[in-house]
């Protein structure tokens, strides 16, 4: 075997695994191997805050399907991965962290930028693994891709600083040779059971979700949806996992869906759950619709085991690819089942519901707002329709907003929408874009930002800059943190506490860092914006001037009660001074 440092064989490991670039911050703890990555074809993508990176590297692997890999300076670097590392557990997306520690032989004696990162990681990531010798260098970083790609998830590498130095004996290996690709079908006696339940169907609905977008068989599910006469609803955040232009594209359920999939998916007596794990938060009753079917039958497809029937029992689990098994699955289903006759009927049932609902939200954006301001959900159409229009790729964070464009976002193909998902932190929608301008770089990217988003997001406008990514981010303006506004309502009597945001010009802070900045308060002009920033191909901020008293809904309505108080400096704040308590 070959003679090489731990920099070195680490470095063959991400040549090997087709590593194009590394996102972080350079310190000086990994610097040796920094120095390797010109020489070994990696480009490193420099940000200003470390999450930026994770969110980057996100948005990166879910576009492309490569795991992204992130780096940072032991200690204060790697700690601030925090967010976007548990971002992306949640989210299932493949990632390795390269974190340095402390050197070996100081470990424990509180030295300088010290932080036991290892355990820290362990509850937030697939694996949390450690190098425990310079020899072990490259088998770790092999064994964190292969855990990254087969459990859908990110994995930590601690590596002590002063094991990247020395000499040892390497094997580089081929990414065949230490794991397999994903996919498989799982048992196949399972499926005739599938077929069973499916068979005697008389309103069956499709859930389709994450898995589907990412394994490529969207156009699988649509044929099956037309065999079997079946609405398709997409799973929550997940816009894109069926063509809204297909006359069985129900919308989305979940927090801000569409109430057409909602009120379809009451109605179910199987539901057939693709390439999703049916999240608790993303199947709770919304609208005052408690959609989700309790006596339906359930047949759930899913690569994890952990994920099927962890949050509704199923008639049939298969643990599975989801393209593979709809594959399978259909095959033996056309065999089985005749195709739906009348199906125009169903077209018809799909269509009546998505106008009624179209109808609702068109009637709540007329609601009278501000002078100068504009309704959000006016935005919000705007922004729709260039999505659509363009084939952009939306990505969103979380908030009054971003979270109400679940109602607005629809896409004709897959690979389209990145969305924070349940763990739901403010900070992402503009860092993942620029993740997904990397991984598609002639496409247009949007990213939609609340006002409180942004200011953890504005910082990183001149990595947007230096590096030449022309996201388009609309940042609306409404001088609030109004998801939480909305519960300072609700249940505190309009006691503002904490809710209020301030800032001269967005976008003229845009230009101050050298991207172009558009400042919008009507639909016409938010439409002109868009069409110039897309066509200028420059990074750009649109502020868009929207009205705070206009709020979506609370997302826990359940999580919140009228508040008592018993000590007598609190009694004015109790619950019986509250109107209509």
């Amino acid at each position: 075997m070959p003679k090489m440092t731990p920099s070195e064989a680490m470095a063959e490991v991400l040549v090997q695994e087709g590593v194009g670039h590394v996102s972080g911050i350079l310190g000086s703890a990994f610097m040796d191997l920094l120095d390797l990555f010109p020489a070994a074809g990696i480009d490193f993508i420099s940000v200003r805050h470390e999450q930026t990176a994770g969110h980057m590297e996100d948005a990166y692997c879910r576009m492309t399907g490569k795991a992204g890999v992130v780096i940072g300076q032991n200690g204060p670097g790697v700690t601030n991965y925090v967010t976007a590392v548990a971002t992306a557990n949640m989210a299932h997306t493949p990632m390795v962290v390269l974190s340095p520690s402390a050197g070996s032989i100081s470990v424990g004696w509180d030295g300088f930028q010290e932080c036991d990162t290892w355990n820290l990681f362990k509850p937030i990531t697939k694996a949390s693994l450690r190098v425990p010798h310079p020899n072990r260098a490259a088998d770790i970083l092999r064994t964190a891709f292969r855990i990254a790609y087969a459990e859908r998830g990110p994995v930590l590498v601690d590596i002590p600083r002063d094991y990247f130095y020395g000499v040892i004996d390497e094997e580089i290996l081929e990414p065949s040779q230490y794991r397999v690709a994903p996919g498989g079908i799982g048992n196949p006696k399972h499926f005739d059971a599938a077929v069973e339940v499916l068979k005697n169907a008389k309103n069956p609905v499709i859930v389709s979700g994450r898995g589907v977008v990412d394994s490529g068989c969207v156009q699988t599910i649509q044929a099956m949806a037309e065999h079997l006469g079946a609405p398709v609803a997409t799973t929550y955040l997940h816009n894109d996992a069926f063509p809204c232009d297909h006359p069985l594209w129900t919308g989305p359920i979940g927090y801000m869906g569409s109430k057409a999939a909602m009120r379809i998916l009451q109605q179910a007596d199987v539901i057939l759950a693709v390439g999703t794990r049916l999240s608790y938060f993303g199947t709770l009753p919304q609208y005052d619709i408690n959609y989700f079917p309790k006596t339906a039958k359930i047949v759930q497809i899913d690569i994890n085991p952990r994920h099927i029937a962890k949050t509704h029992p199923v008639t049939v689990g298969l643990c599975a690819d989801a393209k593979d098994a709809s594959e399978e699955l259909f095959t033996s289903l056309r065999a089985a089942v005749p195709a739906k006759k009348n199906i125009e009927a169903v077209y018809a049932r799909v269509k009546a519901e998505l106008d009624t609902w179209y109808h609702e939200i068109a009637a709540i954006a007329d609601e009278p707002v501000e002078e100068g301001r504009m309704h959000p959900r006016k935005a919000l159409e705007v922004v729709g329709k260039f999505v659509t229009e363009s084939n952009a790729i939306a990505t969103t964070d979380i908030g009054n907003t971003s979270s109400t464009a679940n109602s607005y976002l629809r896409f004709k193909q897959t690979k389209r929408h990145i969305a924070t998902l349940t763990f739901g932190n403010t900070g992402f929608a503009y860092q993942a874009g620029l993740g997904a301008q990397l991984a598609c770089p002639d496409d247009t990217v949007l990213a939609i930002v609340g006002d409180g988003a942004w200011g953890m997001s504005l910082f990183e406008v001149p990595t947007a800059v230096q590096f030449n990514l022309p996201v388009i981010a609309t940042v609306y303006n409404n001088g609030a943190w109004c998801a939480e506004k909305k519960n300072q309502v609700d249940f505190y009597n309009n006691r503002f506490v904490g809710a209020d945001i301030w800032s001269k010009s967005y976008a003229k802070i845009a230009e101050a860092m050298g991207a172009d900045g558009y400042r919008v308060n009507t639909q016409k002009d938010l439409a002109e914006a868009l069409d110039a920033a897309r066509k200028n191909r420059r990074p750009a901020v649109i502020e868009v001037m929207t009205d705070g008293t206009r709020l979506a809904p609370p997302f826990r309505r359940d999580a919140l009660a009228l508040p008592t108080r018993f000590l007598p400096k609190y009694e004015h704040l109790d619950k019986k001074h509250f109107p209509d308590a």
